[in-house]
């Protein structure tokens, strides 16, 4: 039986090696197929949420005009000249309170005016005013203008009842598109603004234009629509989809293996095995030729690589528990890393500091030793605050810096934060750290790097109190909690005029008084006891490495970080009106409308130092902050985040009011407000929870943002629900104008997130 097999094997055998060639054919050509039709469909989804994301924003820039003409409209000047028909007065009005306008008009409803000025202006300001009166509400249309786009509005301009006139308005077209220019586009996409058969705005492939309309999704009633194409999808293999083709693919491959591994085994069959059996040879005894000296001869074993955790590189920053997941010989790693990344551009010096945990001095000795091996030169500042490290990288012109640093997080954590060529690395960034050093990519230079130290605490000391001088002396509480900026904090504080009292301020890497997070209300207990104790005018709190701040009143209140925005954007606004200020998603609702009121652009973003540094540089902003107590000042300063310079910032604006700062910081807008809530993530995946929680979730009447998880507005409030990027956990924030619209929207996240997890432990 056994030999008419093999004669039957050694019969097809020539067929084999062709069978497992076309295999291998198919194998390839159908994984390509899937491959390419999954990015296809990567593509076209990246689209499609980039599409969404710009409807979203144009909606938004629409809503805000309208509402802007709504209050003007509303003014109590603005009311009594349309009482009196005097339409001139009212325009006026109007015009002065509006940044950017470049025409408004209030005009006698017959509309006898538009229609004599028919052979200048053409249709476009004769249809939306027509369209305004005959609706009864605010229109908005796209004009040309001197052969320019113009964004125009016009509304009923009404006593009571009574139509006055209608009030038309005209801005630049940037009121729209700006938003659209700060989206990110992949490349081999299109995506445009339409109104009606006219493109008034398009960006990428113009080739894919015609068959944009496809992917068109309109924009509210406002009768634009963003339209939106990418190149012809690929040919599918037999007709098969994606995942069908990988599993073919993947048969295939098996197919493969087994013709190969039968044509193997037949050619063993087929021959004829000379060897001797065990007793032949032990009849044949030893082989004469044979060396009675020979000895097998093996390599010595090679020293076992340095074992690196993935999960310490984060979306912000590298940070791990030092002895378990970092340790020096990482360090080195991570810093030849970064050496071999600023190699590839160029880049030759980098300053590094570190803040006061004990750890510290051997993860810099390991870093150092990773970046010189790359061939870079390294300033080494010595114990200093993540910002003056910062700062650094600008006054010693490198462009490039590293703080080692455990920021806010327990004694036996430390990390690095990492700018290279003046960007804060993140994301793809940090994961290619990681990447480079798993697969080998790391450049060793033929002579080492130099090593110099420098202190430039007195520069950065200097360089702030020359900007910055307070009007009047305040006296202010500074709460270090033992973190690195205890030192150079209260130094620049005093430099500025201010009279400055010390608590927590010697830096000791085990925070014997209290966690260094000013974002935990019950880490700030203590200084407000001393700010009252003291009779002083604040208290000042820094975390752990100094980039963020926290603010309590004489009373005893915590001043969160986005009701500081506030106070900090009006003052840059008074100076660079219409300019961009950058918050995250964790702000409260009454943050934007602040910013409009004081002639500025708000623009949401995703929680992260990193990312918002990111889109400060994008986006040209003057400023930024987050619910953390991260402030970006690029109007005076660097744009990096700084918590010892907002500081001196607010005690400025604080010292050039009349009031008291306790007055000054309670007339801020406010309403009820929970703190960060963290829950326990199901799985330890929070990304996710998230991701299904949004896909699923629907909030009635309200208006839901997917830029950082899931945001809820309502006219009276919001809700947040993201996941963290730096622990396996949950974060969630509630903001609403009374207890009431709290509790009720706190309920109805409840009731979404139980229906998704029951029993998910919730403290609301």
């Amino acid at each position: 039986m056994k030999d008419s097999l093999r004669q039957q094997l050694l019969q097809i055998r020539p067929a084999m090696k062709p069978a497992a060639v076309l295999c291998a054919l198919l194998a390839l050509w159908l994984g390509w197929s899937g491959v390419a039709q999954f990015r296809d469909n990567e593509r076209r989804d990246d689209l499609q949420a980039s599409r969404d994301r710009g409807v979203q924003l144009v909606h938004q820039a629409l809503m805000q005009q309208q509402k802007r003409l709504t209050e003007a409209l509303a003014l109590a000047e603005v009311q009594t000249a349309l009482a009196g028909d005097d339409l001139a007065s009212a325009s006026k009005v109007i015009s002065a309170g509006w940044p950017n306008v470049s025409l408004v008009q209030v005009l006698p409803p017959d509309l006898d005016d538009v229609y004599a000025g028919l052979s200048k202006g053409g249709y476009g300001k004769l249809a939306v005013v027509e369209a305004a009166l005959s609706d009864d509400k605010i229109r908005t249309w796209v004009i040309r203008d001197l052969n320019q786009p113009r964004l125009a509005l016009a509304a009923p301009a009404k006593v009571g009842e009574r139509v006055a006139g209608v009030v038309y308005v005209q801005l630049p077209f940037t009121e729209l598109s700006s938003g659209l220019e700060a989206i990110g586009l992949a490349g081999d996409t299109y995506l445009g603004l339409r109104q009606g058969g006219v493109t008034l705005w398009e960006r990428g492939e113009i080739a894919y234009a015609d068959g944009a309309e496809r992917m068109a999704t309109a924009v509210g009633d406002s009768g634009l629509r963003l339209v939106a194409a990418t190149s012809p999808p690929p040919a599918q293999a037999l007709g098969l989809g994606p995942m069908i083709s990988l599993i073919a693919s993947v048969i295939f491959a098996i197919l493969v293996y087994v013709t190969w591994r039968i044509s193997r085994l037949h050619a063993a069959a087929g021959a004829v095995d000379e060897s001797p059996t065990l007793m032949e040879a032990v009849a044949a005894g030893p082989d004469d030729d044979a060396s009675p000296l020979a000895i097998e001869v093996r390599e010595a074993p090679k020293p076992k690589p340095v074992l690196i955790d993935r999960s310490i590189f984060r979306a912000y920053d590298i940070r791990g528990v030092v002895g378990s997941t970092l340790d020096r010989s990482v360090a080195e790693l991570i810093g030849h890393s970064v050496g071999s990344l600023m190699q590839e551009q160029d880049l030759r010096d980098i300053v590094i500091g570190r803040d006061g945990r004990l750890s510290g001095p051997e993860m810099v000795e390991g870093l150092i030793a990773g970046l010189r091996k790359a061939g870079v030169n390294v300033t080494d500042i010595g114990m200093v605050p993540t910002p003056v490290i910062y700062f650094g990288a600008y006054h010693l012109r490198t462009g490039c810096c590293i703080s080692v640093t455990g920021s806010h997080n327990p004694p036996d954590y430390n990390g690095f934060k990492i700018v290279v060529g003046g960007e804060t690395l993140s994301g793809d960034a940090i994961t290619d750290l990681h990447a480079r050093i798993a697969e080998n990519r790391l450049h060793t230079a033929a002579v080492p790097g130099n090593l110099g130290e420098r202190d430039i605490s007195a520069d950065y000391v200097l360089r702030i109190a020359s900007d910055v001088q307070l009007g009047r002396r305040l006296k202010v509480v500074v709460d270090a909690g033992n973190g690195v900026a205890g030192e150079i904090g209260p130094r620049v504080l005093e430099a500025i005029g201010a009279e400055v009292e010390e608590l927590y301020c010697e830096i000791d890497g085990t925070f014997p008084n209290h966690h260094p997070d000013p974002s935990e209300p019950h880490n700030l207990e203590d200084l407000i006891r001393m700010v009252q104790r003291l009779d002083a005018d604040l208290g000042i709190a820094f975390d752990g490495d100094g980039d963020r701040l926290g603010v309590v009143t004489r009373d005893g209140e915590n001043i969160y970080a986005d009701r500081l925005l506030m106070l900090f954007a009006a003052d840059v606004l008074e100076r660079n009106p219409g300019a961009m200020i950058v918050y995250d998603v964790k702000c409260t609702g009454r943050l934007a409308s602040h910013i409009l009121r004081h002639g500025g652009s708000p623009l949401m973003w995703k929680t992260g130092h990193s990312l918002i540094k990111a889109k400060m540089r994008e986006t040209g902003a003057e400023l930024a902050g987050e619910m953390s107590g991260h402030f970006f000042f690029a109007e005076r300063w660097y744009g990096f985040d700084d918590g010892i310079y907002a500081a001196a910032r607010l005690l400025e604006i604080l010292a050039t009011a009349p009031e008291f700062p306790d007055e000054v910081l309670h007339a801020l807008p406010k309403g009820v407000s929970t703190p960060e809530i963290k829950v326990d993530a199901p799985g330890g995946d929070p990304h996710s929870f998230v991701e299904t929680f949004r896909e699923g979730a629907f909030f009635e009447g309200g208006r839901l943002s997917t830029i950082d998880g899931l945001r809820v507005d309502w006219p009276d409030g919001w809700g947040l629900v993201r996941a963290s990027n730096t622990t396996p956990v949950l974060v969630m924030r509630f903001d609403a104008d009374n207890a009431a619209a709290l509790a009720r929207i706190q309920g109805v996240f409840r009731e979404r997130l139980l229906q998704l997890k029951p029993d998910l432990v919730l403290p609301f």
